[in-house]
Order: structure tokens, then sequence, then C-alpha cells
């Protein structure tokens, strides 16, 4: 006589807690062993290809060889920012990121994030207009992931808009939250496109990503990061007349 075997008993929410806990702490392992593997090799070319540009050791002999190493140095900076993008992906899709919610000026974060774009801004001279300088609200927010993404959507603005033009960031109480809004005046997209640019790895040939360098994951990572901190971004444009990016995170 044969007997089938009863069915484990279920999970108790103790164990269940433990082995989901488990789960993320080995994600976070795979996570920190990629980004050291990937990130490892990548600064010794760029670090050994500075020390060949800057010919630190005395003149390479050839002219060329300067040049070769000045294209593997910028290719290395090219690749390194994307793996940062894909593993922070990774991270904001896997939830392994710790954020340290509490309350957050806008006014400093925006001059953080300003500064860390002033290449940007001086290679495509284009100017950023802040409206309400000196009375902007704050929120409650990670602060590392604030300024991500307001550097996610102001650079995309300026890579977007025209040379010369102007990117205007703007920033408003609504409620118990706070609307950011990014704006540059740009040819814009075709409304049919948005909900692909924040999509990762699904843009494919549109016409933001034929304008400019790099994957295009700017807008993933911070539509993802303003999920994560309990917000959400919208974007919405016209043909023509520049895109809008608009944030909402819950006030501070």
């Amino acid at each position: 006589m044969s007997h089938e075997a009863d069915p484990p008993p279920p999970a108790r929410p103790d164990a269940r807690a433990r082995l989901e806990a488990a789960a993320e702490e080995q994600k976070r392992s795979f996570l920190r062993m990629v980004s050291h593997e990937l990130r490892t090799p990548l600064n010794s070319i760029l670090g050994f290809s500075e020390i060949l540009t800057a010919e630190l050791y005395g003149p390479l002999g050839t002219p060329q060889y300067k040049e070769y190493a000045e294209i593997i140095h910028g290719s290395g900076q090219k690749l390194l920012k994307l793996v940062n993008q894909v593993l922070e992906i990774a991270r904001l899709e896997g939830r392994t990121v710790d954020f340290d919610f509490r309350s957050e000026p806008l006014e400093p974060a925006l001059d953080d994030v300003l500064a860390g774009l002033k290449a940007d801004l001086a290679a495509r001279k284009v100017t950023v207009a802040v409206d309400g300088r000196g009375d902007l609200p704050a929120v409650t927010a990670d602060s590392r992931g604030l300024r991500s993404v307001l550097t996610q959507l102001i650079h995309n603005a300026i890579v977007f808009s025209p040379e010369g033009g102007t990117v205007r960031v703007a920033a408003a109480r609504k409620g118990d939250a706070v609307e950011i809004r990014v704006h540059d005046d740009g040819e814009g997209v075709d409304p049919a496109d948005l909900h692909r640019l924040m999509a990762p790895f699904e843009q494919g040939e549109n016409a933001l990503t034929r304008k400019s360098e790099g994957a295009g994951l700017g807008l993933p990572i911070a539509d993802l990061t303003c999920r994560a901190m309990g917000g959400r971004l919208r974007l919405a444009c016209e043909p023509g007349e520049g895109m809008t990016a608009c944030v909402r995170l819950p006030a501070g």
C-alpha cells in the first residue's frame, strides 16, 4: 500500500521574512561582486591610459600613440558610465538600494547638481533658469536619490536643448507633495514615444537615443528612483515645443 507524502507545512511569517531577507542579501552580495569585477579593470584602463596621455614617464615617441591613449581613456569613461547605469537599474529594480529619507531642501540639492553639470552646460552653452530661487520648498527624500533624479532630468534637458538654449526648473508645493518641473526648449518627441523613454533597454531607435551618445538610461533611472522614494515621474511634450519632466515627491 503506497502513501503519498504529506505536503510541507506553509512557512511561518517569521520564517518567510528570514528567507526574503536572505534572498535580498544574496542580491546585494552579487551586485557588489559584479560591481567590483567590472569597475576594477575599467579603473586600471582609465588610470594607465591617463598616465600615457600625460606622458608622465616620458614621451611616447610617435604622436599617434598619445592620440590612441586619449581614445582609450575616453572610451573607458563611456563604458564606466554605462556600467554604473546598468548596475544602478539592477539595484533599483532588485530593491537593494538603502534609502535614508529625511527633509531635503531643494536649493542646495540643485546647487550641487548644477555644479556637477557645469561642463555639460558650458559645452552646449545652455543656461538653467530656476524659478523662485531662495524660496524653494523641501521634499522628503534620500539625499543621494534626490540628486540623482535632478541630475538625470537636467542633463537630459541640456542634451536636447538647442545650443544656447534655456532649461527651466520650477518647484511648488501641491498639498502634501512637491511638484518639480524641468522643461527644455528643444524639438520634443512624439507623445506616443514617451512611455518607451522610461522603460530600461526598450527605447530602441528614437529621436532621443539617436541625438546623443549613451544608452538612454537616464530617464529610467530617474523614474525608478522616484518610485523608490514614494514619488512618481511623468513626461509631457508636444513636437516642436520641448519636453517637460514632472517629478512629484512627498513634501518635506
